[in-house]
This record gives structure tokens, C-alpha cells and sequence, in this order.
């Protein structure tokens, strides 16, 4: 979908777009939503500091404050994204349009970096993302591999799945490395079973999509993980993004982007 973030977070706002967000706003960056008590604020960023692969931080809001406005001024975090979930003691509770009604001015906005920031990058350099071609939902997977705990948080890292052309793997590892703000190079390519993913046909978020004789699974830390992580170290609250339904920022793609 074109058109500019502020126009597609208006119609997210009055409920007119509710889809995944994957393909829509190109050229802007995205973010994954993850809103704590303040007390566990401290914890959950030395959680991020400690695992820069699935948690980028772009933004940390002051307590109470929903407005980004390092990265979207005048955006509200609060309904500004098409679905959220709410997450209670390791439990998910709800899935939710508008999170007004669990908002309190004691609560700390964390946003993070998301890979659909660098689709846009992987698309003008001729790689296909068939999630997007079928307008689908990227396909995620918990991994048997651990964070590295910080506080109360530990949990199984993440990842989303694309299938890439064997002939644009390394094409794609370069592309994707430029943005170490949003989940960098590839985290694995080929075997599922080796990080602990035993069927990529029924992901944990997300949807399935054709992996054909010709290409590779490609696998990027994904910033799902704290919603993993939710479910082991419950904490009393925990408030989220849906899987691929993200926070379209202001931020241009290439303002995250190394040389």
C-alpha cells in the first residue's frame, strides 16, 4: 500500500486497515511494540542490551508517554497499530484493536527494530518475498536457542522464515547486514532442525509459506522473542504488538542503514 506512514496510521487509527503491515509504507521503518510496568523497565532494557540481534532498540519512551516522538511525532502508541495483544502473568489474555483501556501513566513504551524495515531493501535488490507477493503473514518460529537472560526475562529466541532463491542468498545476507537496527544479517540459513525447529510448516506466529525445490530457508532473529520471553518469566503485565501487524514509524528504511 502506498501513501505515507502518517495517512496509513490515520486509517489504522479509525479501524479502516487491519492487515499485517508487511508491504505497506515502503521505504519507512517499522517497529515491534513492547509496553512494562516501569518497574521492570530497567530489566527489560538490559534485556535488549544483552540481545541486539531480536531487540534493536529505536526508541525508549519516559513513563506514561505514548507519543514516539523520536520516531513518529504525534502518533499514539495506545491505538496506532492494527491489533495488539495483552499479555497477563505468562498468560496471553487478548487480542486487542485499541489498548486504551489498559493504559496507566505508569507504564514504559519500548520500540524495537523489525526486518520488514529492510524488505523493501531485499526487494529493489530483485530478491521476491513470496509473503508479500500472496499477502500473507511472514511465517515465525520459537528456536531452541536461549536469550541471554537479564532480570526477570529469559525465554527461546525467535526467528521469521523467508524463502530466498539459492541463487540470492548471499545477495540477500548483504543486504539484510546494513541494518543492524533492524535484526541484520541472517541468524541461520537451511536446516530448521538445527535451531530447534521441527516443522516449518506450522509456525509458532505467522503464516506458512511454499518453501520451493529451488530455494533456502532464511532465518532472522525476530522481534517476537519478548512475547516468547512473556510467557516464561510472566510478568504481571505485558503489552505488545500482534506478530506482524507492526508500528509503521516516520524513519526512512535507509536512515537505520550502514555502509
Amino acid at each position: 500500500m502506498q501513501g505515507n506512514p502518517k495517512e496509513i496510521r490515520t486509517l489504522i487509527r479509525h479501524g479502516q486497515l487491519s492487515q499485517p503491515t508487511a508491504g505497506l509504507a515502503p521505504g519507512y521503518a517499522q517497529a515491534n511494540l513492547v509496553v512494562l510496568p516501569e518497574e521492570l523497565a530497567f530489566d527489560f532494557l538490559l534485556f535488549c542490551q544483552r540481545n541486539p540481534g531480536p531487540c534493536p532498540v529505536l526508541e525508549v519512551l519516559e513513563p506514561g508517554t505514548y507519543e514516539p516522538a523520536m520516531t513518529a511525532r504525534g502518533a499514539d502508541l495506545r491505538v496506532d497499530i492494527p491489533l495488539y495483544r495483552v499479555f497477563r502473568n505468562g498468560a496471553l489474555v487478548t487480542e486487542q484493536r485499541d489498548v486504551t483501556g489498559f493504559w496507566d501513566d505508569g507504564q514504559v513504551c519500548f520500540l524495537l527494530g523489525c526486518s520488514f524495515t529492510f524488505e523493501w531493501a531485499l526487494l529493489r535488490a530483485g530478491i521476491p518475498l513470496r509473503h508479500i507477493e500472496e499477502h500473507r503473514n511472514v511465517a515465525m518460529y520459537a528456536t531452541g536457542i536461549e536469550t541471554e537472560p537479564a532480570g526477570i526475562f529469559s525465554g527461546p529466541l525467535v526467528v521469521s522464515m523467508r524463502p530466498i532463491h539459492e541463487s540470492k542468498v548471499v545477495r540477500s545476507i548483504q543486504v539484510s547486514s546494513r541494518f543492524p537496527r533492524a535484526h541484520g544479517a541472517p541468524l541461520h540459513i537451511g536446516d530448521p532442525a538445527s535451531i530447534g525447529i521441527t516443522d516449518l510448516t506450522n509456525p509458532d506466529y505467522g503464516d506458512y509459506v511454499e518453501i520451493r525445490e529451488d530455494e533456502v530457508p532464511v532465518f532472522w532473529a525476530c522481534g517476537v522473542t519478548p512475547q516468547a520471553v512473556a510467557l516464561r518469566s510472566r510478568p504481571p503485565l505485558m503489552i505488545t504488538h500482534a506478530p506482524g501487524y507492526m508500528f509503521i514509524t516516520d524513519v526512512l528504511d535507509e536512515d537505520l542503514a550502514v555502509l
